[in-house]
């Protein structure tokens, strides 16, 4: 090898090297397809053929009535579609809603509540995921539609975890201006008469963590700080009997 050859040589060596160094391709973003009309939103909750899972914070915006279901969702329910409802635990006790969960209750939709509830979404068949849309240029009400597989799957894995510790809400259970329950009035009469935990859940039939979390909800909607103090707002309010 002479001087003059080396930069020959060198270029021959790193030659099959140079490959490895290319760019990597930037990765493609996905944008989601944006519904803005309520017939648009309708049209891809219609086409729902196995369950349709729903997130509802009902906090409904100025003009816009509080439903937890929309008239495709009702149509669905009819044609024996698979409805699971997650709603925020006030609607226990709000007499605008009670005659509408019992009409979703007897249709076939299950419904669970929860103390707070974190957004709101809608899924269709595993396959498509529904969220308010938060551009800048939207109207209130927009919503976002993905069908990106990891986006859905994402959403659903949340729903998932939310309906686990959900309390379930029967049409049964719901009673138009008592804030209560049969359940939850049976409830606060064995923990007023001196039950534990263990031995309430024994005489309802439930688990010891269903009797916590119904008494944590029943709290909170009250205001109250403690248990002794949940059972003396629910008889002012004529609650118990």
């Amino acid at each position: 090898m002479t001087v003059q050859s080396l930069p020959t040589t060198v270029r021959d060596r790193q030659a099959p090297v140079r490959p490895a160094w290319q760019p990597v391709p930037s990765p493609r973003i996905v944008q989601p397809t944006v519904l803005s009309t309520h017939a648009s939103i309708d049209a891809a909750v219609a086409a729902a053929t196995r369950e349709v899972l729903v997130i509802r914070t009902l906090r409904a915006r100025p003009g816009e009535p509080v439903d937890p279901l929309r008239r495709a969702d009702h149509e669905n329910l009819r044609r024996g579609l698979r409805y699971r409802v997650i709603l925020p635990d006030h609607i226990r006790d709000t007499p605008v809603l009670a005659m509408r969960l019992r009409r979703l209750g007897l249709t076939g939709a299950e419904i669970r509540t929860l103390p707070n509830v974190p957004a709101d979404a809608t899924v269709v068949d595993e396959a498509l995921a529904m969220l308010p849309s938060d551009r800048r240029d939207g109207r209130p009400g927009d919503v976002a539609m993905f069908q990106l597989p990891s986006v859905v799957n994402a959403v659903t894995e949340l729903f998932e975890r939310l309906w686990l510790s959900a309390m379930p809400l029967t049409a049964a259970e719901v009673t138009e201006g008592t804030g209560l329950s049969e359940r939850e009035r049976e409830l606060l009469a064995l923990l007023s008469a001196g039950c534990t935990d263990e031995s309430a859940a024994a005489r309802l039939g439930i688990s010891v963590r269903t009797v916590r979390r119904m008494m944590s909800a029943i709290m909170n909607r009250l205001g109250a700080r403690s248990r002794f103090q949940a059972g003396l707002k629910a008889a002012d309010r004529g609650w118990l009997a």
